[in-house]
Parts: structure tokens; sequence; C-alpha cells
């Protein structure tokens, strides 16, 4: 009894840590997409702070909306990973929809501000308009 009620508990965590995981690397995908050249080159080889700073912030804002989804998820494990991937897409779509109204609304490239070798304001606003936003979803899921 202890045993199979270890291995059930067990397998949600590794499902809902799949759905984050699987979140956040969507999280990156949409931000590489949003970012001119590759972020990987961005971010490893020319080490740019301004690509980390959005990158952590996103992540770190995708991982507050799962946490919550989680914590406010049915009791239902199906139903619970679909409403936490649910939530944590839509979170993504609020953050990236930001992340472009900043850029649309502020002077400046995307490209100047992502590939500036030293740290650029603007990279600071959108960092906290993504925290912003996954806090907002965060209470309203709790």
């Amino acid at each position: 009894m202890i045993l199979d009620m270890l291995l059930y508990e067990t397998g949600v965590v590794l499902a809902y840590a799949a759905s984050g995981i699987l979140l956040m690397f969507i999280g990156y995908f949409v931000v590489d997409l949003l970012t001119p050249g590759k972020l990987h080159v961005v971010l490893w080889e020319q080490k740019s702070p301004n690509a980390a700073v959005l990158v952590a912030s996103d992540l770190l804002g995708v991982a507050i909306i799962v946490i919550a989804a989680i914590r406010a998820s049915a009791d239902d494990l199906g139903a619970g990973i679909v409403t936490t991937l649910l939530f944590g897409i839509i979170g993504i779509i609020l953050m990236a929809a930001s992340f472009l109204l900043i850029d649309a609304l502020t002077p400046g490239k995307r490209g100047e501000i992502v590939n500036a070798t030293t740290l650029h304001p603007e990279v600071w606003v959108n960092a906290s308009a993504h925290i912003g936003i996954a806090g907002i979803m965060a209470a309203a899921l709790l």
C-alpha cells in the first residue's frame, strides 16, 4: 500500500516536472523567435548580459506560473497536467506580447538591446514585465 502510494506520487511529480520543463523550453524557444540571431549563440558565445537577463526572467516567470498552476490544479492528474500546460502557454503568450509591446513603444531595436555588451535599461523593464505577468497570473490562480 505505501509502495503503491509512493510510486503514484513519484509519477505525479515526474509528470508535473516534465510539464514544467516543456513549458520552460517553449518559453526559451519563443524568446529565441522574438530576438534577432540565434539565442544560444548570443548567450553562450557572445555572452550577452541582456539576453541572459531576458531569458532568465522568462524562465523564472514560466516557473512561477507553473508552480501556481500546479497548486491550483484539479485532483485528477490528467486534468491537472492539461490546466498546467494551458496556463503556462497563456503566460508565455502574455510575456511575449509584453516584450513586443515594450519594444514597439520604446526607442531602439531589439537587436541593439539584446546584442549590446553592457546591460541596457530596457532589458530590466522587460524582465520586470515578465515577472509581473507571472505574479499576476499566480495570484489569479491561487
